[in-house]
Parts: C-alpha cells; sequence; structure tokens
C-alpha cells in the first residue's frame, strides 16, 4: 500500500469515525508499510497505540482491506525519531469543522508526549468569542478577569472561579478564553471539557486499568478549562482525583479556571477540601442581567439577524419591549430574537409589538416576572452585608438570624414555595422553622420602622 493509497484510507476514515476522532486518533498515525498482511503505523507514544489499538484497529483494518490491500492485522510502534510529516499548528488543528463542528480544544505544541492531541475535549462554540460577549455592571468584573487570564501571561490569581444561573455567559467566557489562548499562545496545551467528561475519563481510566495514562495527561496541561464542576459533588472517587490533579497543577504554576452554577461554598455535597481549594483564587459572580444589558445584547444580536433577513423592519421600541419582559435567561432572549425575525420574514410583515405578542406569546408567558428562593437570598445577604453561606447556615447570632428571618417572610411572601420547600432551600430547616421565622418579621414589620423600610425597599428591587 502506497502513501497516496492511506491517504484514501484517512479521508473514508474521517466520514466514518467522525471528525474529532479523526483529529485526535487517527491523523497522528504514520503509516510506514504493510508486509505479510500486517500494516505497520508509527505512533508518538505507546498510550495512542494502544488506545487506537482497541477503539480503531478493525475499522481501519478493514478499511485498508477494502481498497484491495490484504490486510490482516495493524500493529502500532512507537516511533524513535520525529514523525514522517510535520504535525500541523495547534491553531489549525483547532480551526471549526467544515459541517459546523468546532474541532476539539486541544492546543499543544509539537514538542513533547502526551501532549499531541491525546486528550479529546469538548468542542469549542465559534461564536463564543469575547468580541461577541456584551459587557454590562453584571458582568464586568467576570469579563474583565477571563480577559486577564487568556492574555496568557503569569498567573495572578488561580484559580478563576466564574458562577452564576443559567444562561449569564459562564460557557461563553470559558470559550473565548479558549479561543484567545489559541490565538496568542499556539504553544500552550489548553483543554476545556465539562465535569462530566472529566469524570468519564476517570471512569473509563479505572475499567482499563490506565490510571497512570490518566494522570499524566491531565497533570500535563498548562491550562485546565472545567465547566460545570458542581457535576462532580458526590462521586467521591472523582473528587478525590480532581483534588490531586488541582494540586498538582497549581504546584506548576498552571492555570486553572472553573465555573459553576453556584459559589462553592454553596455546592453541596462537594468536599471541604475542594471547596477551599476553589475559593483560594478568585471567585467571580455573574450577576443576573439588568435592563441595559439585555437591551445590549439585543442591539448586537440584531445586526446579525439583519444580515440574514437586510429587508426586514423593526418597529421602534420592539427591542425594548423584549428586554423589558424577557428577564431571566439571556439564551432565551437570543432565542425570541431569532424566532421573532425567521417569523416576520415568513408572513412577510414589520416586526410590531403586535407581531411580536403574537409570535412569542408562549415565550412572554414563560418569562413573566418570577422571583426564586436563591434570588431573595441573594439580595437580603448583599442588603445586610453578610455572606449567602452565613444566611443558610447554622449560626444563629442575631446579625445572621435577623437577616435569615427577613429572607424567609420575603420567600413566604413572593414565590409560591411550600413551607417544607423554603426549608430546603436554607439549609434544610424543617417548616416549622420557617413559620416562626415569618411570623417573627409580621411582628417586628408592625413595630419596627426599619424592618418595615428594609421590607419594602427589598420587595422592590425583587419585583424591579
Amino acid at each position: 500500500m502506497t502513501q497516496e493509497q492511506w491517504g484514501q484510507v484517512q479521508q473514508t476514515l474521517l466520514q466514518t469515525v467522525g471528525r474529532n476522532n479523526f483529529k485526535n486518533w487517527i491523523e497522528p498515525l504514520q503509516f510506514d508499510n504493510l508486509s505479510d498482511g500486517v500494516a505497520t503505523f508509527h505512533v508518538p507514544t505507546s498510550f495512542l497505540g494502544n488506545y487506537v489499538s482497541q477503539n480503531f484497529g478493525d475499522v481501519i483494518r478493514y478499511q485498508m482491506s477494502a481498497t484491495g490491500a490484504d490486510v490482516r492485522r495493524v500493529r502500532f510502534e512507537v516511533a524513535d525519531g520525529p514523525a514522517k510529516s510535520s504535525p500541523k499548528p495547534a491553531a489549525e488543528r483547532a480551526a471549526p469543522a467544515t459541517n459546523g463542528q468546532a474541532g476539539p480544544v486541544v492546543h499543544s505544541p509539537a514538542r513533547t508526549a502526551p501532549r499531541d492531541d491525546l486528550l479529546p475535549a469538548a468542542p469549542l462554540d465559534p461564536r463564543f468569542t469575547f468580541d461577541s460577549f456584551v459587557v454590562g455592571k453584571p458582568n464586568e468584573l467576570a469579563h474583565a478577569a477571563a480577559r486577564r487570564v487568556a492574555e496568557g501571561g503569569a498567573v495572578t490569581f488561580n484559580p478563576l472561579f466564574l458562577y452564576g444561573g443559567v444562561g449569564l455567559g459562564k460557557t461563553h467566557l470559558m470559550h473565548a478564553i479558549a479561543h484567545e489562548l489559541s490565538s496568542r499562545r499556539p504553544d500552550l496545551n489548553v483543554v476545556y471539557l465539562s465535569a462530566e467528561q472529566f469524570m468519564y475519563r476517570f471512569v473509563q481510566a479505572l475499567r482499563d486499568r490506565k490510571m497512570m495514562d490518566f494522570k499524566e495527561l491531565f497533570r500535563s496541561v498548562d491550562v485546565l478549562m472545567v465547566d460545570d464542576v458542581q457535576f462532580i459533588a458526590g462521586k467521591e472517587s472523582t473528587q478525590e482525583e480532581f483534588f490531586h490533579t488541582f494540586n498538582a497543577l497549581v504546584d506548576q504554576n498552571r492555570q486553572i479556571i472553573i465555573s459553576a452554577d453556584r459559589a462553592p461554598g454553596e455546592i453541596k455535597d462537594l468536599e471541604d477540601r475542594i471547596k477551599s481549594r476553589l475559593q483560594c483564587g478568585l471567585v467571580v459572580d455573574l450577576h443576573p442581567t439588568d435592563y441595559e444589558l439585555r437591551l445590549g445584547i439585543l442591539q448586537s444580536k440584531v445586526e446579525i439577524q439583519r444580515a440574514q433577513y437586510p429587508d426586514l423592519v423593526l418597529a421602534d421600541g420592539v427591542l425594548e419591549f423584549l428586554a423589558h419582559r424577557i428577564s431571566t435567561n439571556v439564551r432565551v432572549l437570543e432565542g425570541a430574537l431569532t424566532r421573532l425575525f425567521a417569523f416576520a420574514s415568513l408572513v412577510g410583515r414589520e416586526i410590531t409589538h403586535e407581531l411580536t405578542q403574537d409570535c412569542l406569546a408562549d415565550v412572554l408567558r414563560a418569562s413573566e416576572r418570577k422571583i426564586t428562593v436563591e434570588e431573595i437570598q441573594r439580595k437580603v445577604s448583599e442588603h445586610y452585608n453578610i455572606r449567602l453561606s452565613d444566611m443558610i447556615g447554622p449560626k444563629r447570632l442575631r446579625n445572621f438570624a435577623r437577616p435569615r428571618q427577613v429572607a424567609m417572610y420575603l420567600c413566604k411572601q413572593l414565590t409560591s414555595r411550600s413551607l417544607p420547600e423554603i426549608g430546603r432551600h436554607f439549609g434544610g430547616r424543617d417548616h416549622t422553622t420557617i413559620m416562626h421565622g415569618v411570623r417573627r418579621i409580621e411582628e417586628l414589620r408592625a413595630q419596627d420602622g426599619q424592618i418595615a423600610e428594609d421590607l419594602e425597599l427589598l420587595r422592590r428591587t425583587l419585583e424591579a
């Protein structure tokens, strides 16, 4: 079999195994020769050879045989010298695929093994860059911190921990950091993956008895990015390995970037030692969007929609209406705008208030202002200048107990949650404790003008 024939087999394998698998596992193979029914390949490391043999050996043999070659077995040998052809630059390896799917977020120099594409990671979304991120007061600190890390200079805070609710921009910033690092520092080995993927790789390594390979791979990265770390909570073995990986990278002054849906101290069933490590860097909260930020996001997205629908007319006040009515989730906001433009194009009408209300009736109903227990707890904590963990924790000091009772009262008044449900959000307290707190605030409201003023101010803030 010639190198040209192997190139044809590679094209077939690309369609068979998918672009990500091809980039990570097939492309690094260097075809050497075919002799006595044995196809020999050079590989950069024994780990890659073993993995390909177990997972793709049969399909490689089948596709080679389909060309008419007599291939009964494939063999992988670790190359003693440099590869026969130079590997592609990291930035090129990470370029978005032609089918619209982004390539794996692994940017590694060709300098040392095991850093040559051996760690499959989550795909990057090419839309999630710093240029497309709309900055406002609720997210300006998170954006600035992400920018600083993305510069790829000396580590100033490690880890960077980003947290916030759904649709507030955590994943967007994570992807933007990876994009920027791959552009500025293609020599760095940057890995972005979800906590679920980390757990899957760990379990797979345990099953295949390849824990040393797992440890070597994860501890050789320059920048490790783990999204939604709350999903490893309660998984004891995974937490143990994550803890040791975290320590090993920090000791080597490697950058770690973590995201979650809540602060480290508030993630239930996460080991205290991991919480402590996560809190030792910079912890940044992405607050719920305000009206100005939502309007800015809509205005930036309108420019994208106009490129697709250049003839559509958008009436004055429609964007302001959407920014007011859809306040909980940026993804819902963007989806509503996309649907609105598509609908107006199909029916051939101007985008007016009436059309908007007809087209988005279900979205607008679902997005009616719904105050959550978590939002009340956060606002009350900020108002009384205490930590959220102290409010929901066991401490009974007056400066914690009174704000806690205020929050319980507001939860009862402003949400549809039952007393037992509210109790679960306050550290698993019994419903009778919630009832006592509500009654106590009702009494104080009539007796203490300051409490009454605080309650009114908090209510207006929450309902704004």
